[in-house]
């Protein structure tokens, strides 16, 4: 395969973070998108970053990174919430498949993280497991209130930083492989009217929170 065998995780973050920008500025090159790709990639595959993203229709992975077949290991669910499949699935990316990356990825109208300020404010649950979906987004809400902080924007950046957490207090194995400059776990947060992703956490890559990305 190509790129994925020898690439950082600074690295597997700056080619992420080129493609999107060649996607906000409308210059995408659609990247190992074609036949001989796909052939390249049919005996196995050996992605440079685990994406654990929400489920929105409009946070397409490869489309917003500008990248294709056997390039990004996606994991979405609604609200990027947080459960056994999920982290067996980016286990799996990050330990068997040896991608040096795992994004997290939120964006703002995220429905989910607004049910769940629905929920807080007027006491009404939904049906069905969409309520386990919110129970899971809830205290993400309440920690971002907590401090002050009511908007969809200081929410979603609470919500994406309280994933990350999430996921090296509760994977072993993926805070054993960030401990050992082995991997990176980095929070990004997407803009659904221009298209780009800011960075809000990083775990194992020396790039401050809140830097141009």
């Amino acid at each position: 395969m190509t790129d994925a065998p020898t690439l950082t995780a600074r690295q597997a973050f700056e080619l992420l973070l080129d493609g999107n920008q060649r996607f906000v500025s409308d210059t995408a090159e659609h990247p190992n998108q074609d036949a001989a790709r796909r052939a390249e990639t049919a005996p196995a595959q050996r992605p440079f970053a685990v994406l654990f993203g929400c489920s929105d229709s409009r946070l397409a992975a490869e489309i917003i990174f500008d990248r294709g077949l056997g390039d990004l290991f996606v994991v979405r669910t609604a609200g990027h919430v947080v459960g056994p499949e999920v982290l067996g699935s980016i286990e799996y990316g990050a330990s068997v498949l040896e991608a040096p990356l795992v994004v997290v990825l939120g964006h703002d109208s995220c429905g989910a993280i607004a049910a769940a300020c629905a929920v807080l404010e007027d006491g009404v649950a939904p049906a069905g497991y969409v309520r386990d979906v919110v129970e899971r987004v809830t205290p993400s809400v309440l920690a971002a209130r907590a401090s002050g902080h009511h908007a969809h924007a200081e929410i979603l950046e609470e919500h994406v930083r309280h994933t990350v957490d999430l996921l090296l207090d509760r994977s072993r194995i993926l805070a054993e492989r960030v401990a050992a400059n082995q991997a990176a776990v980095v929070g990004l947060c997407y803009r659904l009217a221009d298209g780009s992703a800011h960075l809000v956490a990083a775990r194992g890559l020396d790039i401050p929170a809140g830097s141009p990305t």
